[in-house]
């Protein structure tokens, strides 16, 4: 029986050529394809994949909500990452939230192929430079982090920092103004010298915040 496979990318031409590639092996089908997020989770309830190609960069719902959710909508299938960020903290977050890979676009053809026949036998994938990326980052000595401890409230507000949520949404999920959930942001991102959420998203996952 064919792997059937769901495509999401917001690049039509790409979403062409991945379909084109995929249905060229006779022990794959392409059963359709998704745009943007919730067209992605839309299709995949009515189609039911064995697989969902998703980009992780696309309007509406990013990749990593919609592994999440996708997750729970279709617990037996596997999400495959394809995207242009060679990030390993983009990685993490995608593999907490439930996909079964992550491969680089600018590999994608037989590194494809391979990745898409493993994650169907159940396997993990990850595309070998990112891998290559992750073994040179465990072999560096450690940093001891220099930074002032955070509050209760801080760390509440950096869980849901990376779980993606605006400062309105946080600030409606707390019960707390917009003005105060802009201090304690400035608040924690200054003790932890940091300057982004994908710096936020590492300290998380190193101090098992997630």
């Amino acid at each position: 029986m064919a792997i059937r496979i769901l495509i999401a990318d917001d690049h039509g031409v790409l979403r062409g050529g991945l379909r084109a590639l995929l249905n060229a092996e006779a022990d794959m089908q392409v059963i359709g394809e998704a745009a943007d997020g919730h067209e992605a989770l839309r299709f995949a309830a009515e189609t039911i994949p064995d697989i969902v190609l998703l980009d992780i960069g696309m309007p509406g719902l990013d990749g990593i909500q919609v592994t999440r959710r996708m997750k729970e909508l279709l617990p037996a299938g596997r999400v495959l990452i394809l995207t242009l960020h060679e990030d390993l903290n983009l990685m993490r977050e995608a593999i907490r939230a439930g996909a079964s890979g992550y491969i680089i676009k600018r590999a994608a053809d037989l590194e494809l192929i391979n990745a898409v026949r493993a994650i169907s036998r159940g396997e993990m994938y990850v595309h070998p430079a990112m891998t290559q990326a992750l073994l040179e980052e465990l072999r560096a000595p450690a940093a001891e982090p220099d930074t002032a401890p955070l509050t209760a409230r801080e760390v509440e507000v950096l869980r849901l920092i990376v779980k993606g949520y605006t400062n309105r949404q946080i600030a409606d999920t707390l019960m707390l103004s917009v003005r105060t959930v802009d201090n304690h942001r400035a608040n924690l991102m200054g003790k932890l010298n940091m300057h982004s959420r994908q710096e936020l998203v590492r300290y998380a996952m190193e101090h098992d915040l997630l």
